[in-house]
Formats: structure tokens, sequence, C-alpha cells
């Protein structure tokens, strides 16, 4: 199982950048995924999820700013963000916590 986090960087505040997350091994459509992030120093907090039947929730602070959503097409989970501002600044994951599935994370730093 391969899950593989890109589209991180360094933004502006402001930006809205989308974050997919590439898996291999295992079956998006049919198994629940979440966003994750870690900033600077804290600990892991889920941001967003995504059910099997397509479901989603979020981390009351970010249910504005983000949204999930997935390609079964193309096996890809995604994170949109907007309106970032500098305490977005983390390392993002997605996993398949059911299975303990974590990519590797994608970097996302916000610029003032």
């Amino acid at each position: 199982v391969q899950l593989q986090e890109s589209g991180g960087g360094l933004v502006q505040a402001g930006g809205s950048p989308r974050l997919p997350c590439a898996a291999s091994g295992i079956n998006l459509s049919i198994n629940f995924m979440g966003w994750y992030r870690q900033p600077p120093g804290k600990q892991h907090e889920l941001v967003a999820a995504i059910s099997r039947s397509g479901n989603t929730n979020y981390l009351d602070s970010e249910k504005n700013r983000f949204t999930i959503s997935r390609d079964n097409a193309k096996n890809t989970v995604y994170l949109q963000m907007n309106s970032l501002k500098p305490k977005d600044t983390a390392v993002y994951y997605c996993a398949a916590p059911d299975f303990n599935h974590w990519g590797q994370g994608t970097q996302v730093t916000v610029s003032s």
C-alpha cells in the first residue's frame, strides 16, 4: 500500500492550494480516508475525512475553508484549502487510519 501526497510548498497567505493523495494497493472508494496535519512542535490533528459513502467531516475550525473530495477513477483523495493563514503551516498527511496506512506527508508553509 502506498499513499503519496503532493501539492505542498511555500504558499502566500490567502492562497488556495489543492493537495492530492494518490493511492496504490488500496481502493480509496471503499475506505475511510482522512487528511491530517502536524504543525511545528504540535501533535497530529484530523482536519478532514471522507467515508466510503462520501460523507465528510471537518475539524470545526476549518470546515468553512477546507474541502475533502475523492476521485474514484483516479483512486485519489484531495484536500482543497482556501484562504490559508500562517497558522496553517504544517506537514499534511493523508491516511487510511483503519489500516494504519499513512503517506509520507507534504510540507505546506504559509508566508504572511
